[in-house]
Formats: C-alpha cells, sequence, structure tokens
C-alpha cells in the first residue's frame, strides 16, 4: 500500500517540473483492465470495464494487454484513486492510448468518468458496439439465441443498478428485449432449477407454463 502514495507523489513532482507523463514499465498483467508496474505497483487502466477472468472475453482481454504492453514502458496521466482505494490512470505507448485500444477492440467497457479523453473514449466504445467487436460479438452479447446450446432458452439477466438476477421465459413481457452479456455473468439456464440454484429469481412479468 506505500507504493501506491509514493507512485502519485512521483507523477506530481514530475507534473510540478513541466512533464505531464511518468514512465515506468509494465512487468505484468492482472486482467483486462490492471496492470503491474515496476516495484509491484498495480494500476487500473481509466475508464475502462473488462470482464473478470472467469466470463466471457475475461482471458481474450488479458491476453489483448498483455501483448499490447508486457515489458514495454507506458507513460502515466490523469492518474487518480477510486473509491476503493485503487490507483487508475490513462496509459500511452507514444501517441496510442492504451484505454482506448481495450475499449475499440470490444475488450473493455467505457466506464464514465471525467477526464481530457473522455469524448474519445465514447467514440471508442461506440465503434465497437457498431461493429460487434469483443464482448459485443454475439459470442459473448446474446439475445436471439443461445448458441452454445439452443434448448437452453432461460434468459439469466442481472441489473446493473440493483444487482438483483432475474430470469426470463420465453412467455415473459420482456423476453424478446432481454439481451444475455455474457462478460458480465449473465448466462442462459435449462431450467428454472438451474436458474433459481444461480440466484436467480423469476421474473413478475411472467404469465404461462414453467421451463422445467
Amino acid at each position: 500500500m506505500v507504493l501506491v502514495p509514493s507512485l502519485l507523489l512521483n507523477v506530481f513532482l514530475l507534473n510540478k517540473k513541466g512533464r505531464d507523463r511518468l514512465e515506468m514499465p509494465v512487468i505484468g498483467v492482472i486482467d483486462g483492465d490492471t496492470i503491474v508496474l515496476e516495484g509491484k505497483v498495480r494500476l487500473r487502466l481509466r475508464q475502462v470495464d473488462a470482464p473478470e477472468l472467469e466470463f466471457c472475453g475475461g482471458e481474450e482481454a488479458k491476453k489483448f494487454l498483455e501483448k499490447m504492453v508486457t515489458g514495454k514502458k507506458v507513460g502515466i496521466t490523469e492518474e487518480i484513486i477510486d473509491q476503493q482505494g485503487r490507483a487508475m490512470a490513462l496509459l500511452w505507448l507514444e501517441d496510442k492510448m492504451v484505454n482506448e485500444e481495450m475499449i475499440r477492440a470490444g475488450w473493455g467497457r467505457y466506464h464514465h468518468d471525467v477526464s481530457s479523453q473522455e469524448e474519445r473514449l465514447k467514440v471508442a466504445w461506440e465503434e465497437a458496439k457498431a461493429q460487434k467487436q469483443g464482448v459485443y460479438s454475439p459470442t459473448c452479447y446474446q439475445q436471439e439465441e443461445n448458441l452454445e446450446n439452443p434448448n437452453c432458452v432461460i434468459k439469466g439477466n442481472i441489473d446493473k443498478s440493483t444487482k438483483t438476477r432475474i430470469y426470463y421465459l420465453p412467455d415473459c413481457a420482456q423476453y424478446k428485449f432481454t439481451i444475455v452479456e455474457k462478460d458480465l455473468g449473465e448466462a442462459w439456464f435449462c431450467t428454472e432449477k438451474e436458474a433459481q440454484a444461480a440466484g436467480y429469481v423469476k421474473s413478475k412479468n411472467c404469465v404461462g407454463k414453467s421451463v422445467d
């Protein structure tokens, strides 16, 4: 924990001398939005939310980031500490912004934050969605069909504001419009018992027969 304040102090002192970046080598990658700098300092990519390793796209996001930054020096700008005490920043490889590359490739969702690059990152996010890149590809982002097992038709959805897990049967009012975003941990189920065992509750807008 001592290393993070030290890193912040270095950034501050360098900026006071008229420099806008602290250059540090990357010695490892934890996942698609977290790297390890020299001195074993963990640093998250600001405004990027990559999938957890166990979710759809998680391993791919990590490999994409590894290929881009491992063994290289990255420029660090606009560093902040989030509410959980984690250091976050915009990272650069010369004129290439690492955060932007992750979002444009679809391996990191755009996370709202006020930075000088906010609009640039939003554009990359919109491009990724429009081109169905990464987590927005049919592999992770499914609405019409369960590609892995078309016979399992129950949609499991996680409310983004309340984190409530809800499942939808084909006769539910919202079924057609519900998207299974597997990079967020959402899933398809074959039976209601299976969905319930995973912590999901049936939507109140469902009528008709159960799927057992």
